[in-house]
């Protein structure tokens, strides 16, 4: 890692070119514009130290003095190199989505996100998560259950910063692919791709609601064979999977609740789908809390 503190000047003002370049980072098309995504916060910082990138690659980190007296040694350990502009705190504030920051964002390359898994054998497919949060949860559990990419059709922009910190670093190590922007565009492409894992062997997996006239057997999720090869897919919150994905499905699997609610929010119910294929796979002898 190489460091510049090229930072002799303190930026106050909110209409410095820099604080408007932040607050672009919030489109897509901002993100799209100067080719950076935006990591907000010391704990997206800290996510970063676990990559390696050469010294060609540059991270711009934008930092409160009073954040960099304090953690000098985090940003020593960054991979790359790296730039640090100091920022009064009212000018970085001014500059992020954070209610609150903590005192330091930086500007990741779109470069340093993971590639696409050429074959991937366990895949999350989303249709149309259009809640931030929910998104950045998927993302979140997709990787503590070893997803090697997730497919979204349309919804929520994974890079967004609300998505990004509620994904706690997954998208730094979990390739994400988003089809659309146009939601019937994005299941239109979405279908084509599921049809084509299909073809190659994968099952493609979603929760179904048992139908005697239907084809496909739906089960208990706990009695699928997870270890196969398989892509789990989800609905929109409001207007469940769409018919065109819904008829991609290869497998139906239940998730028994109590009657008392009428359905689970899709991050909640994402949990126990997606780690199951985790237990499953699992010896006796490594079967461990935690």
């Amino acid at each position: 890692m190489s460091f510049d503190d090229q930072s002799e000047e303190l930026i106050t003002s909110r209409r410095n070119p820099l604080v408007r370049r932040l607050r672009s980072l919030s489109s897509r098309s901002g993100r799209a514009e100067h080719g950076v995504v935006l990591l907000e916060g010391t704990h997206q910082i800290q996510e970063l130290r676990t990559h390696l990138w050469p010294d060609s690659v540059v991270l711009d980190v934008v930092a409160t003095p009073a954040w960099l007296n304090t953690h000098a040694g985090l940003i020593r350990a960054l991979p790359g190199s790296v730039r640090v502009q100091r920022i009064s705190d009212e000018a970085l504030q001014a500059g992020l989505t954070t209610v609150q920051p903590d005192g330091v964002a930086c500007l990741l390359p779109l470069s340093c996100l993971p590639s696409a898994v050429a074959a991937p054998e366990f895949v999350l497919a989303l249709d149309r998560i259009q809640d931030p949060g929910n998104l950045g949860t998927l993302l979140r559990t997709a990787r503590a259950a070893d997803i090697q990419q997730v497919w979204c059709a349309s919804g929520a922009d994974p890079l967004a910063p609300k998505v990004v910190r509620s994904s706690a670093g997954a998208i730094l190590s979990l390739p994400v692919e988003r089809f659309g922007p146009d939601p019937t565009e994005g299941v239109v492409q979405l279908a084509e791709r599921l049809r084509q894992v299909r073809d190659a062997g994968l099952q493609i997996v979603a929760t179904l609601v048992p139908d005697a006239a239907a084809e496909r057997r739906v089960q208990p999720y706990w009695e699928l064979d997870w270890t196969l090869p398989t892509v789990l897919l989800l609905g929109n919150e409001g207007a469940g999977l769409d018919p065109l994905l819904q008829d991609c499905c290869s497998a139906g699997v239940t998730l028994p609740h109590s009657a008392a609610v009428e359905s689970l929010n899709v991050a909640a119910a994402a949990v126990p789908l997606l780690l199951e294929r985790r237990r499953a796979r699992m010896t006796p002898s490594t079967q461990k809390i935690g």
